[in-house]
């Protein structure tokens, strides 16, 4: 992408979170955000299809930049203290960009992309459990359940709020290991 193109997309992406700020994404126009952005509308299309795809991209980006924060997404299930310590640390330096994405009717959109992405690096890495119905339950239950409780409660004491899940998330794969299931071992880093 060539200079101007860069500029034009940060124009764009400058303008849609300040209107997003403003106001829910399903009462921003590409005519507002064109005019907040100073280009025509059809630059705009020729970046995204509408305000949802632009919306999207940003979300999908975001989720990108946490998880690249992370020294091994296997932690989830080999060391899930330490996982959860840098996750929801990495969540807190991009809670404002990810407030004002995942706001309205996009916030329970976070914990779900943020499962997609950890599971697909998670059997990128173990193809053969991805059909495993028991350890997908088990992932999503680690990453969906522990995202939300954390998020309600940090608010009183996000210390031991991280602290009752870091628990549960091992007394889970304690479970789940004390069954004879095999957890992925693997200290490698994500492409």
């Amino acid at each position: 992408m060539d200079r101007r193109q860069e500029r034009t997309r940060r124009s764009i992406i400058n303008a849609f979170l300040t209107l997003r700020s403003e106001k829910p994404l399903e009462k921003i126009t590409v005519r507002e955000l064109s005019e907040r952005a100073e280009i025509h509308k059809a630059t705009f299309y020729l970046h995204y299809h509408d305000i949802y795809e632009l919306s999207e991209s940003l979300e999908w980006e975001v989720i990108e930049r946490v998880l690249a924060g992370l020294t091994d997404p296997t932690m989830l299930v080999t060391e899930p203290e330490r996982f959860n310590e840098e996750l929801y640390c990495l969540l807190m330096a991009y809670e404002s960009l990810l407030g004002i994405l995942f706001s309205g009717s996009r916030a329970g959109m976070l914990a779900e992309r943020l499962e997609v992405r950890l599971k697909e690096y998670i059997f990128r890495l173990h193809p053969d459990l991805r059909d495993d119905l028991e350890y997908n339950v088990v992932l999503t239950y680690l990453i969906q359940g522990g995202y939300h409780a954390y998020m309600q409660y940090r608010s009183g004491n996000a210390k031991r709020s991280l602290l009752a899940v870091n628990r549960l998330a091992s007394a889970v794969l304690r479970m789940y290991t004390g069954q004879g299931k095999d957890l992925p071992e693997t200290d490698s880093k994500p492409e």
